[in-house]
């Protein structure tokens, strides 16, 4: 195995000190023309490499900003991660990416890791209804924002979008098309987003002078296409299924809406689907999907620069005191073929 090359290496074969090389490394303009010409032709010839590492570690900063998100399966957590590794690369910082898969103990291994890292913050979409997670990594001092989940009853900022309102506009968009039964394929109940977007069913459907026993809840273990397959089967099998799904995100309404296909349920006009998060893919179905539309880059981006603001207040680059901000952006709905039979 060949051995990797040092700073002593390069300094070595320029005949120049540690310390000359260090300075054309990071201080090129205090070395002579001549001088930092031989280094760097030393580190070019030795296919030296710089251990950011080290750097780091000496510094006591990292160009690192961490990301764990629930599902990187997920297109929409794809988007997030983009805006952020916009906002973050436009700050010369890099981003490592990693997936809880919705595990509490996933998550915690991966904050364990950013921490050993030394990150210089962490955008998070916690896994772990219960909190005990982000208490543990409160204590190592490193800052992080919340994506995709409202910092209730913490100082830290965050980065949502109003599920609530967009739980509504699904719900409201199929009552004003003439359904009266609707069920709700919900996702682990545990989540946030999965309650928040049932609560907003509910007050359309008290809007229209309906009970909650309009919607029937599909409760699943994940937020996948084969776990829609699964609450699709279920539905299939009710006996008086109802007319119409919202479904807490676009997988689950891709799983729902190859359920029907294989049974012979024409989607819309024996079953009106809207999904949530309005993916790419869900333009793209063989029945075009209705959904809300998260702006998901925007909230990656809008968080990563939270995040980059408070590190360098916290680092003292900026005199301007941080201030902790909850965002909470907008959803919009997309409105397609999958709900658009008239009844």
């Amino acid at each position: 195995m060949a051995q990797s090359v040092g700073i002593k290496d390069v300094a070595r074969a320029a005949g120049v000190s540690v310390g000359t090389v260090s300075n054309v490394i990071n201080r090129p303009d205090t070395v002579a023309g001549e001088t930092r010409a031989r280094v760097l032709s030393a580190i070019d010839r030795l296919g030296y490499v710089r251990s950011e590492s080290a750097r780091q570690l000496r510094a006591g900063r990292s160009r690192i900003m961490g990301l764990l998100v629930l599902d990187m399966g997920n297109p929409f957590f794809v988007d997030v991660a983009r805006g952020a590794e916009r906002a973050a690369r436009a700050a010369g910082l890099g981003v490592m990416v990693c997936n809880s898969a919705q595990n509490a103990g996933e998550e915690a291994e991966y904050l364990s890791l950013f921490a050993e890292q030394r990150v210089r913050g962490v955008l998070l979409t916690p896994a772990d209804a219960t909190g005990r997670n982000i208490e543990a990594f409160r204590r190592h001092g490193i800052p992080f924002v919340l994506v995709d989940r409202v910092a209730e009853g913490t100082t830290e900022c965050s980065v949502s979008v109003d599920d609530v309102a967009g739980g509504a506009l699904a719900v409201r968009h199929l009552v004003d098309a003439g359904h009266r039964s609707i069920a709700y394929v919900s996702g682990p109940p545990a989540l946030n987003q999965v309650r928040d977007r049932r609560t907003g069913a509910l007050n359309a459907l008290a809007e229209a002078g309906l009970g909650p026993d309009a919607l029937r809840e599909l409760p699943t273990e994940r937020l996948d296409v084969a776990a829609g397959r699964d609450a699709g089967a279920r539905l299939l099998g009710l006996a008086d299924r109802p007319t119409a799904v919202f479904c807490a995100n676009d997988l689950l309404a891709l799983g729902v809406l190859q359920a029907m296909y294989a049974a012979g349920v024409t989607v819309p006009d024996d079953l009106a689907i809207v999904g949530y998060d309005d993916i790419e893919f869900a333009a793209a179905a063989a029945v075009p999907l209705t959904s809300v539309r998260q702006p998901a880059v925007t909230m990656g981006a809008l968080a990563a620069e939270l995040l980059l603001e408070e590190t360098e207040q916290h680092e003292g680059e900026r005199k301007r005191t941080h201030e902790h901000r909850r965002v909470v952006l907008q959803p919009e709905l997309v409105v397609r073929r999958s709900s658009l039979a008239a009844r």
